[in-house]
């Protein structure tokens, strides 16, 4: 066998120099036989080492018979009925070959979507410290939307994955797109629902009148395109990037979005910015009113005047003490409220665990309503609410006993 620098000689001598077929034998040394193979022969030599029988192929007809009867049977139980001793390597490779001609075909079909039809959502934790306040970091979850024709992809860091927060951060990625997908995809999220969308997630659906599909457990496929999603922000936005607390970490995504969704999407040969209109176009429009306060509760206010929201302690104007409040959050606010609309409290949403959070004019208020209950003792003073302070007559107690007669001066004692 000749090397592939002779083939190619060989036929370069003869069509490019027009020397006869025994001039290149005699001058490259080799036998004019070899040369008429050379020239024949259009693909350079290749060695190729002879075929030599394998061990399997004595029991290859057993293997087949059983593969016809039970197309999955696995290549355990054929080892075991073909009384095979020998390595499992070499039999497994076999049965991979002739499995495919007694299998049924299974093809994989294309995903396509409709423009506007869903939008896949799921929770992304960045794998970097958050400086929290207080001392504290943390790695919030980011809720990741995207848009199943376009690609289109937005995201925002959320204080927790409770109910609550993540309705919350949908309404805020879905006013700025300033349209709703027909369908909102999710996995098992406890915040969202498990087998069925929670009480409250099903009346922020029917607020946006868009639908919330929970996939199957141990179904990746149905959320791939937000999977996909979630390892390109941890590859492509996250390394090199230090942030400074929540809200910049938001900013940073933001304003890298805006460029990430102007590149040329590998699978679609397109932009998703491009396709955006298009995908928007058959979008269901917002509701014309914004969605109330979702993470809501009401209780007595207690005296001292603070309400927990998560883990934080927030401070209540004191002069609401007693009577019942409405507390409303959202991811930037906890504010409190009284049955008459009046804002008792308005306080920015703490992320870090643990914390009392007091407004300056709380703790003053308190400190002269104390001030005041001890300068006047029980019983000579009675406020009402949050108006001025009231003097109630003050009886001598000795009128008390006097007119139950226990002293002289009441009535007859001797009497009856």
């Amino acid at each position: 066998m000749i090397l592939v620098e002779d083939w190619a000689e060989i036929r370069r001598l003869h069509r490019a120099e027009q020397m006869p077929i025994r001039a290149i034998a005699r001058h490259l040394g080799i036998s004019k036989n070899t040369v008429k193979r050379a020239l024949a022969s259009d693909r350079p030599p290749k060695y190729q080492r002879p075929a030599k029988g394998s061990v399997v192929d004595a029991v290859e007809v057993q293997i087949r018979e059983l593969l016809r009867q039970t197309p999955t049977m696995p290549a355990t139980v054929i080892a075991e009925r073909i009384g095979w001793e020998r390595g499992m390597t070499i039999l497994k490779e076999r049965i991979r070959e002739l499995r495919p001609a007694y299998a049924p075909v299974d093809p994989v079909s294309r995903t396509t979507y409709r423009p506007g039809e869903l939008a896949q959502c799921d929770l992304w934790f960045p794998d970097v410290d958050i400086p929290l306040g207080y001392g504290q970091t943390g790695r919030p979850p980011a809720l990741v939307m995207v848009a199943g024709y376009s690609r289109m992809i937005t995201a925002r860091m959320l204080p927790s994955r409770k109910t609550g927060d993540l309705i919350d951060g949908h309404w805020r990625l879905l006013t700025a797109w300033g349209c709703v997908p027909k369908t909102l995809v999710w996995d098992n999220e406890a915040g969202v629902g498990r087998g069925r969308p929670t009480s409250e997630f099903a009346a922020f659906a029917g607020l946006l009148s868009t639908k919330i599909f929970l996939c199957r457990p141990r179904d990746p496929e149905a959320k791939g395109l937000v999977e996909r999603a979630n390892g390109y922000l941890e590859t492509s936005f996250l390394p090199g990037r230090h942030f400074s607390g929540p809200d910049d970490f938001n900013t940073q995504l933001t304003a890298w979005l805006k460029v990430a969704n102007r590149r040329v999407h590998r699978s679609l040969g397109a932009r998703p910015a491009e396709r955006w209109e298009a995908d928007r176009a058959g979008m269901l429009t917002l509701p014309p009113v914004d969605p109330p306060t979702w993470w809501r509760f009401s209780t007595r206010l207690g005296r001292d005047h603070y309400v927990r929201v998560d883990t934080c302690d927030y401070s209540v104007d004191p002069a609401a003490i007693g009577r019942q409040v409405t507390v409303l959050t959202d991811n930037d606010r906890v504010v409190v409220l009284t049955a008459d609309g009046e804002i008792v409290a308005d306080h920015a949403r703490c992320w870090a665990r643990h914390q009392t959070l007091t407004d300056l004019e709380h703790a003053e208020a308190g400190e002269r309503m104390r001030h005041q209950a001890r300068r006047h003792p029980t019983g000579q003073i009675h406020a009402v609410g949050p108006g001025p302070l009231v003097e109630v007559e003050q009886r001598e107690l000795g009128s008390y006993d006097r007119l139950f007669t226990v002293i002289d001066g009441g009535a007859d004692k001797e009497a009856g």
